[in-house]
């Protein structure tokens, strides 16, 4: 299997008053086409970081990193934008949907990145939402659903254009352990459906355990690198998933109304802060709005 990731003595070095912390270490890593690679680690280990450097939303320090033949280590911010618009996804941990924006809509947003037509655009989305049990919820907005329900409209976001590459940070994170395994299965299913390369960081073990290739890592290094044989993959599965199939994805029937904290109970802890690349994503989606809105207003004028 050709490969479309290509990590060279990869190095990040972070600066934190006067001292170097070394968060990557001559990291040497390849990704092979349409495999589901799961890196996985501990907290600070520095998985999130080599994430933010295979999708090109941090730069190196030293080392290069190719997805395909295009060096993106090297490209300039507009061209790194540019090439996330049209060959890459991302679901992050926090959901970044737009919150004026119905579920329909936040997913149909890549595509018009692509210049699809808005009919299009919704017959689309809307596929994308059936087969993450959510199509009831199409014209929902983000405040209408719950927490599991918006992350899998963040999911469906990240398919709906098709991308060579989609990246996930710990996807699943705030899912219950039922619904984790269930998301978990559906994307697994739809990478190797589109053949599309995904590549999740997790730091629960027993998650990687879906993965084609397993990278460890451990203190900014690659502790281990394992691509699996299907004998393993096969048993693998069957462990996380059992007899799970894509139709077990359901309906979801809990709403925000039933999952408010009842009078006396712990409040749940607050939502994590957005990073950087997070903030880079809510940007370009509301620059994506932003677009929609001009063309809707010069259309209204044309009609006059």
């Amino acid at each position: 299997m050709a490969s479309i990731i290509k990590v060279q003595n990869l190095r990040k070095v972070y600066r934190v008053g006067k001292e170097k912390v070394v968060a990557l270490d001559d990291i040497c890593l390849e990704i092979g086409e349409g495999e589901m690679c799961c890196i996985v680690g501990a907290s600070g280990s520095g998985k999130s970081t080599l994430l933010n450097q295979l999708a090109g939303l941090e730069k190196p320090t030293k080392g290069h990193v190719f997805i395909g033949k295009h060096d993106i280590s090297s490209m300039s911010e507009d061209q790194l934008a540019t090439f996330r618009q049209q060959h890459l996804g991302f679901i992050f941990q926090s959901y970044n949907l737009l919150p004026s924006m119905t579920a329909a809509e936040n997913v149909a947003l890549p595509l018009m990145f692509k210049g699809i037509g808005k009919k299009e655009r919704e017959k689309r989305a809307r596929a994308e939402l059936k087969k993450m049990g959510l199509l009831s919820r199409a014209n929902h907005k983000p405040t209408e659903m719950s927490g599991g329900q918006q992350q899998r409209v963040g999911i469906a976001r990240a398919f709906v254009a098709k991308p060579k590459v989609i990246f996930a940070d710990e996807p699943t994170g705030n899912l219950d352990s039922t619904t984790s395994q269930q998301v978990l299965y559906s994307m697994l299913q739809m990478a190797h459906e589109y053949g599309i390369t995904f590549v999740m960081v997790t730091h629960e073990r027993e998650l990687s355990l879906c993965g084609d290739r397993i990278v460890t890592i451990k203190d900014g290094c690659v502790l281990e690198n394992k691509l699996l044989t299907d004998e393993e993959k096969a048993a693998n599965r069957s462990q996380l998933f059992g007899d799970l199939a894509s139709a077990d994805v359901a309906e979801p029937e809990t709403t925000v109304k039933e999952e408010k904290t009842k009078k006396g109970a712990k409040q749940a802890p607050p939502p994590p802060r957005k990073t950087t690349a997070e903030k880079a994503q809510a940007v370009q989606a509301a620059a994506a709005q932003a677009i929609q809105k001009q063309k809707s207003a010069q259309e209204g004028e044309g009609s006059k």
